[in-house]
């Protein structure tokens, strides 16, 4: 049996990426008049899409268990994949293994965090204020000839940090396809040695049949 076979149905890990690239999907309306337009962005729609976040956010507890379960899937498959001592498995698994690493970061570290600060309304908290109103502080004393004491920390208004959570699911969305493009070319490499074993096989086989024939008529 060859072990390098393609396989005919989509792996766990393929399902996984696939699945949060559907949701990414369903996020790019959303997600497009902040990044791939020059129109300025109208604070009904900000409104608008913190609400839909809100949603999203503050769903039933059953659907952060199914995005849990997926990711968990998709590290499943990857680990059952590097079991087998290949070196198309260590090339291109372990790639693509370090690549759904970086979606997951992506993903609790400003993804996770995003939908919180929405879900909390945090721009209308007094902390944001007290932030806000440290920053404009430190802008004039600098502009005043002073020096700046602060920690040189920048506050991000709402329309900005919702243009980084916009940002960040386009960025996990290239990632996750950097995935599958990896997994193709595995799938094809495994494709391409398993058609040369067959041909190595068949002329093996060739020869075989051939040597009686010959030590017969000698």
């Amino acid at each position: 049996m060859h072990r390098g076979a393609p396989r005919d149905s989509p792996a766990h890990e393929q399902i996984a990426t696939f699945f949060f690239l559907g949701i990414l999907f369903a996020m790019f309306p959303y997600d497009y008049p902040l990044l791939w337009t020059s129109d300025a962005v109208e604070p009904a729609y900000l409104d608008q899409l913190e609400a839909h976040l809100k949603f999203l956010h503050q769903s039933p507890p059953l659907i952060g268990r199914v995005l849990n379960i997926m990711i968990a899937m998709g590290f499943t498959g990857f680990f059952i994949k590097l079991f087998r001592a290949s070196e198309a498995n260590m090339l291109f698994d372990g790639a693509s293994l370090l690549m759904y690493l970086i979606g997951v970061g992506i993903y609790i570290a400003n993804i996770v965090k995003g939908l919180r600060m929405v879900s909390s309304g945090y721009w209308d908290s007094e902390e944001f204020r007290a932030l806000l109103a440290r920053e404009v502080e430190g802008a004039s004393s600098s502009q005043a000839g002073g020096a700046a004491d602060g920690d040189g920390e920048i506050v991000l208004g709402r329309e900005d940090s919702l243009k980084v959570l916009a940002a960040s699911n386009t960025i996990l969305a290239l990632v996750l396809v950097g995935v599958l493009v990896l997994q193709s070319g595995q799938w094809y490499a495994e494709r391409k040695d398993k058609e040369e074993a067959e041909k190595l096989e068949r002329s093996e086989k060739e020869k075989s049949t051939g040597s009686p024939s010959a030590k017969k008529r000698q």
